[in-house]
C-alpha cells in the first residue's frame, strides 16, 4: 500500500514532526476502537485514556490527513445552527446549548497547556458584515452574548471600526469576539496524538476500515487486520463510507480552499491585521482569513458542493483575497490547498449509535475545530454510560437526499447557487 502523504498545505509544511504510526497487522482488542485520526478521533481517544480506557486508533491515511489538517483554524464557539438546535430543543436547552458550545474552547486550551502543544493558538475572532443587512444577524450575536453575560470581551463594530481592525473598506461592520481565536490545526492534532499515544493509546495509519462486523464485540476490519472492542467509533466525517444503510445521504462533502501568501512585512501586517484576529465573513456561502504564526495571510472560502475542485484553486482565492485587499496585489502564493468539510442539510451536527455500541459524529458544517473537541467528550461520555448530553443529539432526526452522494451533492449545489445569488442581492 502506498503510503498517503498530507495535502501540500502550509500546516504540512509547517508542521512540528511527521507521524509514522504502524499500519494495522492481525488482531488487536481494545475497549474502544475508534476510526478515524482527526480532531474527533484523537480527541475522542485522549478523553477515552485519561478516563482509564485501552483504545486503539484505525487511521486510513495520516493522523489529521482530511479536513483536520487542512481547515480554515479557526476556534469559533458553538455550532452552525445555534438558533436552529434550540428551537428543536426548546427554551430549557438555551443555557446549556451557550455553555456546551465554549466546552470544545476549554478542553483545546486546557491540552495546549497541560501537553505543552505547540500550535499558534491565538485569542480573537471578528466576524464582519459583508453587506449593511447583516448588521442584524450580528447585533443578534450582540445581544446574545449580553444575555449570557459573557465575561471576555465583546462589542458590535461599525465600518469605521472595522477599517481600524483590518485595514480595508470591504464591510459595512463586524462583531468582534476575543474568547474565540485561532490556531494551526494540523499541529494541534499531531501532539493531541502524541498525547494520547504516551497515556496507552494505539494509533495505526494507512489502515483503511473496509467494514464493522457487529456482535457484543464489534470488529472494526481492514485490509490486514481487524480490531475487536466493547465500543467502535466511527469519527471519518467527510472521508468515511461506512455503515451505508443507516448514515448515507445523510452528511455530503463540500469543497473549501486555501492560498497561504508568503510571510508579509511587519508594517503590512500591523495594516491588515493588527490584533491577529480569525476573521470571517457573514455570507450564507463564506470567506476566512487570518495571520498565520510566521505572518502569513491565509486565505480561504469559494465552499463547492458540486464535488469539482477548480482547476486553479490560486485563480479561485486570490481575486478574493485582493478584493478585501487590493494592496496586496503582487505578494507571492506560496501554498494552495482544499479539502472536504462534512455538510448536514439542517446544519445540526450529527451524534448517534447504532446496534447500541457502534458509535458515530460527523457534519460539524464548517464548525470542526470546536464542535468535534465537544462531540470526542460526548462519545466518550456515553461510552461511560453518561448519555444526557450525547441523547440531546442522537435524538435529532435528519433528512436523508436520495439517490447516492453524486446525486445528492448536485442536488445541493444547486441549492446554494440559490444563496450565492442572495449573497449578491442581499
Amino acid at each position: 500500500m502506498t503510503r498517503a502523504q498530507h495535502s501540500a498545505s502550509y500546516y504540512a509544511a509547517t508542521a512540528n514532526w511527521q507521524s509514522d504510526y504502524p499500519q494495522l497487522s492481525g488482531g488487536e482488542a481494545a475497549d474502544v476502537c475508534v476510526v478515524g485520526g482527526g480532531f474527533t478521533g484523537i480527541a475522542c481517544a485522549l478523553t477515552l485514556a485519561q478516563r482509564g480506557y485501552s483504545v486503539a486508533v484505525v487511521e486510513a491515511r495520516r493522523v489529521g490527513w482530511g479536513a483536520t489538517g487542512r481547515n480554515g483554524g479557526q476556534l469559533i464557539h458553538g455550532f452552525s445552527s445555534d438558533e436552529k438546535l434550540a428551537a428543536r430543543l426548546g427554551d430549557d436547552s438555551v443555557a446549556m446549548l451557550w455553555e456546551l458550545g465554549w466546552r470544545g474552547h476549554a478542553i483545546i486550551r486546557q491540552w495546549v497547556e497541560e501537553y505543552g502543544i505547540d500550535c499558534d493558538l491565538r485569542n480573537g475572532f471578528l466576524e464582519v458584515a459583508a453587506k449593511p443587512g447583516h448588521m442584524r444577524y450580528l447585533e443578534r450575536q450582540y445581544q446574545q452574548f449580553n444575555g449570557h453575560a459573557h465575561a471576555g470581551e465583546f462589542r458590535l463594530l461599525d465600518r469605521a471600526g472595522v477599517r481600524e481592525m483590518l485595514g480595508t473598506d470591504a464591510y459595512a461592520g463586524g462583531f468582534v469576539t476575543m474568547a474565540n481565536g485561532h490556531l494551526h490545526p494540523l499541529n494541534l492534532c499531531l501532539g493531541e496524538a502524541r498525547a494520547a499515544q504516551k497515556l496507552g493509546v494505539r494509533i495505526f495509519e494507512h489502515s483503511p476500515v473496509t467494514r464493522i462486523e457487529h456482535g457484543a464485540r464489534p470488529r472494526a476490519h481492514t485490509a490486514r487486520g481487524f480490531v475487536e472492542a466493547g465500543s467502535v467509533v466511527l469519527a471519518g466525517n467527510a472521508y468515511h463510507r461506512l455503515e451505508p444503510r443507516r448514515l448515507s445521504g445523510l452528511t455530503f462533502p463540500a469543497g473549501s480552499y486555501i492560498i497561504a501568501t508568503e510571510p508579509l512585512p511587519a508594517g503590512t501586517r500591523q495594516e491588515i491585521n493588527p490584533r491577529q484576529l480569525a476573521v470571517c465573513d457573514s455570507n450564507e456561502i463564506v470567506d476566512y482569513f487570518r495571520l498565520s504564526g510566521d505572518g502569513r495571510l491565509l486565505y480561504g472560502g469559494r465552499c463547492n458542493y458540486s464535488g469539482r475542485d477548480p482547476a486553479s484553486i490560486q485563480a479561485a482565492i486570490l481575486p478574493r483575497m485582493l478584493k478585501v485587499y487590493p494592496q496586496l496585489q503582487g505578494v507571492k502564493v506560496d501554498y494552495e490547498w482544499g479539502g472536504k468539510i462534512g455538510i448536514v442539510l439542517n446544519r445540526i451536527p450529527m451524534l448517534g449509535r447504532i446496534r447500541g455500541n457502534v458509535y458515530y459524529a460527523q457534519g460539524y458544517s464548517g464548525h470542526g475545530v470546536n464542535v468535534a473537541h465537544i462531540f470526542g467528550e460526548l462519545v466518550a461520555e456515553a461510552i461511560g454510560g453518561t448519555l444526557e448530553r450525547f441523547d440531546l443529539f442522537a435524538g435529532i432526526r435528519h433528512r436523508r437526499i436520495p439517490g447516492g452522494q453524486w446525486l445528492g451533492n448536485q442536488i445541493i449545489a444547486l441549492g446554494m447557487l440559490y444563496f450565492r445569488l442572495k449573497d449578491r442581492l442581499a
